[in-house]
């Protein structure tokens, strides 16, 4: 009996105090930083303001919460983090720290710097929303370009083909090519001499002879055509041949 009076009277005291704080209105945070004055209150919402961020930051891991509450969360979560800066700015003109100079970086769940663009910061499953992942992506860097002197490094005779018999291969290869192309040209000699015999040509016309020499021709160097006995095959003479008069010239300087 004593114990039940004992719980009547506890529970009847927290419902009076329940009451009694329900008259109470619970302070708010200012919506200017501003219009605060007072050192101890900014820290107090600073410190609000980060545990907003914190409980935001953890709901927003779940990436089975649907792409649109997550892209609500983190806009809540980039607000708050520009109210907290805002807060920050005011501590400072107050006389309190500079957090944004002596505070840590802001870090995701793997340490590393949480990514963002242009002061918009993803969290959590936020990083793999569509189009998110590809403002993050970097691109891969282009090959370095090689120097001068590095590509003349590799360059030697075998670049410009001066090797290509050394191998045994290429050389019996081209002479096997070179007795094709012969006999062909060689059967089809053959092919047109009788198909002119055919015709009734008595005779062929006699092969030119490259190294016969015109009686016209003159040397370009002033040679001078030399003359020979009837019947005989004339010579040019391609290098200056000294008249007689020239010689006895020279010995005269001689003996003198």
């Amino acid at each position: 009996m004593a114990r039940n009076a004992e719980k009547a009277m506890t529970a009847l005291a927290r419902f009076r105090q329940a009451q009694l704080e329900e008259g109470k209105v619970k302070e708010r945070r200012p919506f200017l930083a501003s219009e605060c004055n007072e050192l101890p209150k900014a820290e107090k919402w600073r410190r609000q303001i980060i545990g907003e961020i914190s409980k935001k930051v953890a709901q927003i891991q779940n990436a089975g919460l649907g792409e649109f509450r997550i892209r609500d969360l983190n806009d809540e979560i980039n607000k708050l983090l520009r109210e907290k800066g805002h807060w920050e700015v005011r501590i400072r003109e107050l006389g309190g720290p500079d957090y944004a100079r002596i505070g840590p970086k802001m870090l995701d769940h793997e340490g590393k710097e949480v990514p963002g663009n242009r002061g918009y910061k993803y969290f959590g499953a936020a990083k793999d929303l569509p189009g998110v992942r590809e403002l993050f992506e970097k691109e891969p860097l282009p090959p370095p370009r090689k120097t001068r002197a590095e590509l003349m490094k590799s360059i030697d005779a075998e670049y410009y083909g001066y090797r290509d018999e050394d191998d045994g291969i290429l050389e019996p290869l081209e002479q096997e090519h070179e007795k094709k192309v012969i006999a062909e040209a060689v059967e089809k000699w053959k092919m047109e001499r009788e198909a002119r015999l055919a015709r009734g040509d008595e005779e062929e016309e006699e092969e030119e002879n490259i190294y016969a020499v015109n009686e016209d021709e003159s040397d370009e160097e002033g040679g001078k055509e030399k003359d020979g006995e009837e019947g005989q095959q004339k010579f040019i003479a391609h290098v200056p041949v000294p008249t007689q008069q020239e010689v006895r010239h020279q010995e005269t300087e001689l003996q003198t």
